[in-house]
Parts: C-alpha cells; structure tokens; sequence
C-alpha cells in the first residue's frame, strides 16, 4: 500500500491556484504514467500557468467556456491568449457544459431538473471543482483531445482560478457511469 498526500484548502476559489499547480507538479513527479492534464480556464490564465511551472512532461487541454455563455456570441477568452497557448503547446476547447448543455436551456424554460443536474450536484458534494474536473474531461474525450480508458490529470474549480486536481480515467458521454476516480491530489475543504 502507497501512502498517498491530499493538499486541502480552507476554502475554494482562486486564492490556491498557484499552489494547486505545485501540488500537480509534484504528483506529476512521482506518475510518470500521467500523459495529459485537462484545466479548466476561462481566461486561459491558469492553463497558461500550469504549462509555465510543467513544461512539456505532459498533454494540456484547456477547456473555456462555449460561445455565448456570458452574453451572445461572446467569448471568456480573448484571442490573444489562444494564440499565447497554443505556442506553448496548449489546445483549447469550447463546447457545451457535458452536465448541463441544451438540457439546461430546457429546464430554464420549462423547470424541473435534468438526470445530469442530480450527477452534477453529487460531484458538487464533494466540491464544485470535483464536479468540473469530471465534466470538462468527458468533454475532452468526446472531442477526441483526451484517451478514454487511461488516467490523467483533471482541473477545475469555481469561478475564477482553480482549487481542485484529482486523477481519474476520463470516458465518453454515453458511458459516464464508468467514470473512475482514482486521487484527489488537492481540493478545498469548505
């Protein structure tokens, strides 16, 4: 049996985002078998970070919100940094919420919850970035940016910056109950 660390913050938000990105560092020494990370990064700040303090040991996959999701044909992230990523090597990735989508627009409409709305709020349990670390790697699967069936690193947080980081084996859409999380390198704890 391998002991295994687990950095707990006060509480979430952007406050830990650098020392989140250590953390994932350090995990990253020690698992030589971690290929890909995938971040969740509006701006593409923290993703810019991330790639700054890991270099090119790994795969990173930026997800940003989807088009129109703070106002109409708008987007989180301004041109200028997709290019500053992309010459460090970094994707990025719009697409719809994988735990909200268009099934959110027909509740906002008509009430009522979605089955994803109840897996969403279970992640969230355990923290909002638990939530957005599973749902941005099923999004970056179905996008063909990330393997299924093999572990990486998963990202996210709430709002701004990030305070969550946990390694799991990512799956398609339509198996999203095989999902398996296996860490939790850092997460807040209120």
């Amino acid at each position: 049996m391998a002991r295994k660390f687990i950095t707990y913050f006060d509480k979430e938000g952007n406050d830990y985002t650098d020392e989140l990105i250590l953390a994932v560092k350090d995990k990253l020494d020690l698992c030589e078998d971690i290929k890909h990370i995938v971040i969740a990064s509006s701006t593409g700040a923290s993703a810019l970070k991330l790639a700054q303090a890991v270099g090119d040991k790994v795969t990173i996959i930026n997800v940003t919100h989807h088009y129109g999701f703070s106002g109409p044909n708008e987007s989180d992230i301004s041109e200028e940094m997709i290019e500053t990523l992309e010459k460090e090597g970094i994707v990025t990735y719009f697409g719809l919420h994988a735990f909200s989508g268009a099934a959110r627009g027909v509740t906002n409409k008509y009430g009522g919850y979605s089955p994803l709305d109840i897996v969403a709020d279970t992640f969230r349990m355990f923290s909002h970035g638990v939530k957005v670390a599973g749902e941005i790697s099923i999004m970056a699967a179905d996008a063909g940016l990330i393997p299924v069936g093999e572990e990486i690193i998963a990202i996210g947080g709430r709002g701004h910056g990030v305070d969550t980081a946990v390694i799991l084996t990512p799956v398609n859409s339509k198996n999203l109950f095989d999902m398996k999380f296996h860490e939790i390198i850092a997460m807040p704890r209120d």
